[in-house]
This record gives C-alpha cells, structure tokens and sequence, in this order.
C-alpha cells in the first residue's frame, strides 16, 4: 500500500509540473521573465515557452570588441541575426521588451574569462560594475519558429520529448573578422520525410530567427559525426521516417567568444534564452515563386538540396528547349521531368568534377571523334571553373593529343578562360576504377564528387559498344563506363549522363525506353546507369542547358545561402564572371571552327561543314542557343 501511494505521488507531482510547464507555454513573456528572475523555475531549456513570442541568444562582450562583433553577425547573419545591440552598461532593451534585465532574465548564463567557460550562473548582478564597460547583442533563436512548424502539423521532436534541442559544432568555417573566428554550430530537429519541404518554406520567412534550414541529410557533411553525441543540448530520438534537418545556430556566438579568448564576456547557456515581447512574423512566405522548393539529389550519403520556385520554372523550360527532336530519332521518349534539375543542384554541391565525353562514331576517319560532345563538355567546364570548381576531362587515351590541342586552342579564343586538365584512364586491375576516382583507392576520400558523361560511347548490355548504326567501335573506346560503375559503391559521389541517341555512357537509366523507341535500341543501348539522365535532341543542348541551369541555381539567393551554409556573403559580386562564363554564339562558332581545322567531323554525315549531326550551326544551334541565354537572363 505504501508504495501504491508512493507512486500515486509521483504521478501527481509529475502531473503538476506537466501543468506547469504547460501554462507557461502561455504566459506573456514579461511573466515568464518574472519567473526567470525569481528563480522560480527548474526548466532546462526555454523551448516553447510564451509561444508566439520571439526568443533570443545573448553575447555580452566588452565595448572595445563591440564593433567588431557587430561585423562578425553582419557576417554571418544566418547563425547571428542581429536583433538588437545595446550601449555600454545599458541592462534594458525597450526595443525588445518593456521591463528586462540582462542581469537576470535568462535561465541560466556562460562565464569566459580568456576564452574558457569558467562557470554556469543564475544571475549576473554581482558583475554589474564590469557590465557598466560591456555591451549586449541580442541574436534571434530558431525555438521562435517551433511554434510555426507546430501549426503547420510538423511534429517538433524535442519539444515532445521535453528536452532541450540537439546542438552540434560542425566543420564549416564562419566568416573570420579581426577578433572572432569559429566554425558554424548548428541546431538539428528530426523532420518528418513528407514534412521536409513544408518546414523548409515556414522557417524561410523567418531570417531573424535563423531562416531557412542550412542541410538537410547526411550529419557527416556538415562534419558531425554522431547524432547521439550533440556537443550541447540533449539527444533527441528520431522516430521512423524522420531525416535530419539542421538550422545555423546561435550558439556559433559563443563558440566566436571562447576563441576571442576576451578577459571576460558571457553568454546565455545553451536553450536558456531571453524572452522578448515581440511576436513571432508572419511565417507566409511570399509571392509564391520566391518559395523554396527541395528535393534529393543524392540517396548514399543522403543529401537534399534547395531552391527557390522560380530557379525551378527556369530550369524546366531549359529542360523542355533542349528536349525536341530535330532528328526523329524518338529521343523526347526518354525524357523524364527535373533530370537537370537535379543533376544540377547535385553538381551544384560538388567541389570536383570529372568530365568525359568521346564518341568515335567515324571509324573510317582519323581522327574517328565527332563534333558532338566536346563543345558541350567545354561549355560545362567553363562555367564549373567560374563557380570555383576543380574540373578534368578524361577521355581515351589515344585521343589525349587531339583533346589537348583542342583545349589550347580554346583557351588561346577565349571560350576557356583557363585550361582544363585533360587524362585517360585505364583499366589495369579490379582496382583501377576505385584507385582512379579515390585517394589510395579509400572510398572515403573521393577525389570528384560528381561525373558527367556527354555524349560518351556507352557500353551495351553484350560489353560492346555501338554507333547508332550498330557497327561496334569497342577498339576504339577505353572503358571509361568503369568509372560510372564504380561510382555507384562510393558514397559521395554522383552521377549525370547526357545523351541524344540511348548509346551513350549514363544512359543505362532509360534503357527499356531506348530499346522500344529508337531504332537499334535493342543492340546498342547503353547498360550503364548514371544517376540522373539529362536527354536532349543533340548532346551539346544539354551541356549548354547544364552551364545555363548551375548559373540560374548559383545566382538564386535561396540556393546560394544553402550552399554557403548561411555564413559569409551572398556571391553576388560573381555574377558578372559566371555571366562571362556562359556559352555564346561566338563562342561556340569559335569551337566548332577549331574542330574543323583538327578534322572533327559531324556525327550524323561524317561533314566537315558548319554542323553537328546533320544540323546546320547557323539557325539551328545558334538560335538554340539564343533561346537558353534569354530564358537563363530573364
């Protein structure tokens, strides 16, 4: 009996204080402070308390790093959205709150002195003369939002299992100023699978409150290397079909402040922020085309990428140019929707990328390669070279002399503003393709992170390769598709394709398709998958379509703050170099004339006129190519 009522105890207690809690959810802020400020609380953290209020990180530094500081948010303003910067000695905010005291309304403070945490404190009044020479940032806090995604139907994990939010220190550097350097700390949050793009379109709205998501997948991208280990916070289970979804974090502060190794300075602890009596913005999220939109572009490790509704539109109507027919040959049935959407936000993310292309069709001719291919691989490289990008183009070995002449030549034009390093692989073991694209062979450290092929010979179901006229060509071809192969066993690295025919290297993907639809399909389609399919009427379309959608990607303000992780500035200031780097008429007439002088001839006659397979340069490709610029500068 005894110890039935001992448990019926408890229950009440834990009862109460889940009523507790509970009201506080709906006290107004000045409330809670009051609370905070008698200590009459024994919650952890301040997540969901006064909803629809707006809660704040605290730095307090002295007033000779104040400026300074003020940069460093200025900086980077997607982990430190500056709220409010008070003067010197200046305990109150009426901006923020009516009747605050830093002094005492957080739950709980972080002492450094020299850079290292010295203390946990309740209160600061026994500092208040050293504070009277100090200033106070107040930074906007992602629990603002939890509320938001709350009313949408997103479940927030942490909240639910009341503890405090996961925090994790990652391996992506901030925007260093004079004094304050760290790497970005970012909060995670378990988000539904079907939730992901609904969370991602609330929290954008909110840039004082942290914003957008800054990764969405794999932790070990961000540097992080264990989930259930957070470097503050606690560890909050994932429930089945939730993806880790991270938001910049305040916290970063802090991080600034120990490295800033200050005489003395503080912080709020970690989930105990200040209050404030401004209410929460209105989440909606614009016109309706600055709208983010997600999707995932790579399965192993798991990655989504982000942007904006209108980049989206663009890069389907350049899906949609590049996909006709001129030929007849079927090709627009093997289209599938935003294969160059997401083979772009994909090569967006990569900081290596390999370029092959190659197609020997001419087999009577020396050399046998024909002109569709190389000007789409050189319109890609060039603009992967303007996003600071490392790029190589690997092709047979006996056509290194002829692609080497052809990228000098393009150089000394202009069409490249610098030059592309040009190797062939070789298959010498059952190791050659791991040790090729992988530092001493560990698939952990890949030296590309993503493949392109255009208008590469692809290898057949049979371990031959066709021309679309069923004549195997397989003497002339290194076995390149080795490499696609083995790409698809090392995590980190994806896969695009781009073809006009079914025959070529990536194509394997719509293989069933190429075999019903294009004449020959049944012998030559290719076996090789690539993970995305770019298809277009003629191979180097879809090299311009891709140069065209990276700038359209790069030049959007969603996705560029996603790819710099919301820390540093926006890229603009390149806009004017990745415009240069765009493929033009000019440009592309200058090629094609370098490839006639080598002796590269149009694949579907054999011509050395101004052509490629049997099309005409002018009115065809060039008005092509018109088309892509308009629609990528609108």
């Amino acid at each position: 009996m005894a110890g039935m009522a001992s448990k019926e105890l408890k229950l009440t207690l834990e009862d109460e204080n889940m009523v507790f809690i509970g009201g506080l959810k709906t006290l107004l802020p000045h409330a809670v402070r009051s609370l905070i400020r008698t200590n009459k609380l024994s919650i952890s953290n301040t997540s969901g308390m006064a909803e629809g209020f707006k809660q704040a990180n605290v730095v307090i530094l002295h007033k000779s790093l104040a400026d300074d500081f003020e940069k460093f948010c200025q900086a980077n303003d997607g982990p430190l959205p500056l709220l409010y910067r008070s003067k010197p000695g200046e305990w109150k905010c009426q901006s923020l709150s009516s009747d605050a005291d830093i002094r005492t309304d957080c739950l709980q403070y972080k002492k450094y002195e020299n850079g290292a945490c010295t203390g946990t404190l309740t209160s600061l009044k026994e500092f208040s003369e050293q504070l009277k020479d100090m200033v106070t940032f107040y930074l906007g806090c992602s629990f603002t939002f939890e509320k938001e995604i709350q009313k949408v139907g997103i479940p927030v994990r942490n909240v639910e299992q009341k503890l405090n939010v996961s925090m994790y220190k990652t391996a992506v550097p901030c925007w260093d100023t004079e004094h304050f350097h760290c790497d970005l700390v970012a909060t995670m949050r378990p988000i539904p699978k079907d939730k992901l793009e609904a969370v991602v379109r609330t929290t954008y709205p909110m840039k004082k409150s942290h914003g957008a998501p800054i990764h969405i997948g794999n932790p070990g991208l961000l540097g992080i290397q264990d989930l259930s280990n957070p470097d503050y916070g606690d560890a909050v289970q994932a429930q089945p079909g939730d993806i880790p979804v991270f938001w910049a974090c305040g916290v970063t502060g802090a991080e600034a402040v120990s490295n800033c190794k200050s005489p003395l300075a503080f912080t709020h602890a970690p989930g105990c922020m200040f209050i404030t009596d401004l209410k929460v913005e209105d989440a909606a999220a614009g016109d309706g085309k600055d709208v983010p939109e997600v999707y995932r572009i790579c399965q192993n490790p798991l990655h989504y990428s982000i942007t904006s509704a209108a980049a989206v539109q663009k890069i389907r109507c350049l899906e949609d140019m590049v996909g006709v027919d001129p030929g007849d040959r079927g090709v627009t049935h093997l289209l599938t929707q935003d294969e160059l959407l997401k083979a772009c936000l994909s090569i967006s993310h990569a900081q290596s990328v390999l370029i092959t292309t190659g197609f020997p069709t001419h087999f009577k001719y020396e050399p046998p390669e024909e002109n569709d291919g190389p000007p789409g691989a050189i319109a890609m490289a060039a603009m992967l070279k303007a996003l600071g990008k490392n790029v190589a183009i690997v092709t047979d070995q006996r056509a290194l002399n002829l692609n080497e002449k052809i990228i000098k030549e393009a150089v000394e034009q202009g069409i490249l503003e610098t030059p592309v390093p040009i190797i062939s692989y070789q298959s010498d073991s059952v190791d050659s393709a791991l040790l090729f694209l992988c530092e001493d062979g560990n698939p952990e450290k890949p030296r590309f992170n993503h493949l392109i092929a255009i208008e590469r010979t692809g290898m057949a179901a049979d371990g031959n390769y066709y021309n679309a006229r069923k004549i195997n060509i397989k003497h002339l071809v290194d076995p390149i598709d080795e490499l696609f192969l083995a790409a698809q066993n090392i995590p980190g690295i994806t896969t695009t394709g781009i073809g006009d025919g079914g025959n070529e290297l990536g194509m394997g993907k719509v293989k069933e398709a190429v075999k019903k639809y294009i004449k020959n399909g049944d012998v030559i389609a290719c076996n090789v998958d690539a993970d995305f399919t770019v298809v277009a009427g003629v191979s180097n379309w879809g090299g311009y379509a891709v140069a065209c959608a990276l700038y359209i990607l790069n030049t959007c303000e969603i996705h560029d703050r996603y790819l710099r992780k919301a820390v540093g500035f926006p890229r603009s200031s390149a806009k004017v170099k990745w415009t240069s780097a765009l493929p033009s008429v000019a440009k592309e007439e200058k090629l094609l004339n370098i490839l006639q002088r080598l002796e590269v001839r149009s694949g579907k006659t054999a011509s050395l006129a101004m052509e490629v397979d049997g099309l005409p340069f002018y009115d065809i490709h060039s008005a092509m190519l018109e088309k892509l610029l308009e629609e990528t500068m609108k």
